[in-house]
């Protein structure tokens, strides 16, 4: 029997945002075609870039590569729009400045296969300035459900992980008002639902240290983390006790930023922020994306 190729659907969909990185994506791309699974297809969007990768980009022939484009919207819209375009059954995530060992595919599938798994991730090497580095404790991955530590600090790395469509269209998409800590938000909307399976090879390089990253770049992720917190309280589908731990940790994160703003002078957002979590913890309505800075 012959197989209709316009409706094949591949085992894996591969999600790279890339926003003026044409060196580093051509290192991401090329861990992704080095890879000992071949059953994939690869979706790269072009957010928006102003460097020449849009002409890197043309040089890849193989079929498995689909190229988006969209004006310049951030990687939330990015990986949005690139998942919506996907067919296969699982996801992987990839940062265009990260890179994957070449059995990465193939061991983490076999393991959320054997498990089975709606989302996992691998462990992962870090590179900070071309050096590699040691990871500090806190940053140690857990494994299970661990929604109260999920809350506190990010936990799972987007170019480790890779998840089913089951997962995503229970807790997608990713939130497009926020320019950071967007992965953050998903895993503490996913933390109570799902757990998180852990693959203890490190099969995934993280660079680090540039600054271009978003974590040089963008200000206020305490902020974000806020809002977040603030969103998962409106969603009406936590227990009594995530809601408990939800409502701790946004007091400890509001008090953390609200006095780093009073010594900074800058008072009305002080204001704002506790005001909006004095109106959460009381039970009132409130509209989250108000603490927000205008996005330009």
């Amino acid at each position: 029997m012959s197989v209709d190729k316009n409706n094949y659907s591949p085992e894996i969909s591969i999600i790279i945002p890339t926003y003026n990185r044409s060196e580093m994506l051509c290192r991401a791309v090329r861990s992704v075609l080095g890879q000992s699974f071949t059953d994939f297809e690869c979706l790269i969007v072009n957010d928006g870039s102003t460097d020449d990768t849009a002409q890197t980009l043309e040089t890849y022939t193989d079929s498995r590569i689909k190229v988006l484009f969209q004006e310049n919207r951030g990687v939330s819209a990015a990986r949005n729009l690139a998942i919506k375009e996907s067919t296969g059954k699982y996801i992987a995530l990839l940062d265009s400045d990260d890179e994957w060992l070449p059995k990465k595919l193939e061991m983490q599938l076999a393991f959320m296969r054997s498990e089975n798994l709606d989302i996992s991730q691998t462990n992962e090497i870090w590179v900070r300035n071309d050096k590699r580095v040691n990871q500090s404790k806190k940053y140690a991955k857990p494994s299970g459900m661990f929604f109260d530590r999920s809350l506190e600090t990010c936990l799972i790395s987007p170019s480790c992980a890779m998840f089913n469509k089951k997962f995503w269209d229970s807790v997608g998409p990713f939130d497009e008002n926020m320019p950071a800590c967007e992965d953050y938000d998903l895993w503490i909307r996913s933390g109570f639902k799902f757990p998180v399976g852990l693959l203890e090879d490190k099969l995934t390089i993280k660079y680090g240290g540039r600054p271009d990253q978003l974590t040089n770049s963008v200000a206020c992720f305490d902020l974000y983390r806020i809002y977040s917190i603030i969103k998962l309280l409106h969603c009406n589908e936590l227990s009594l006790e995530e809601l408990e731990l939800a409502k701790v940790e946004l007091q400890r994160k509001a008090g953390y930023f609200v006095g780093g703003c009073k010594k900074r002078g800058k008072f009305e957002q002080a204001e704002k922020v506790e005001q909006m979590v004095k109106n959460v913890l009381e039970g009132q309505a409130v509209i989250p994306i108000e603490i927000l800075p205008v996005q330009e």
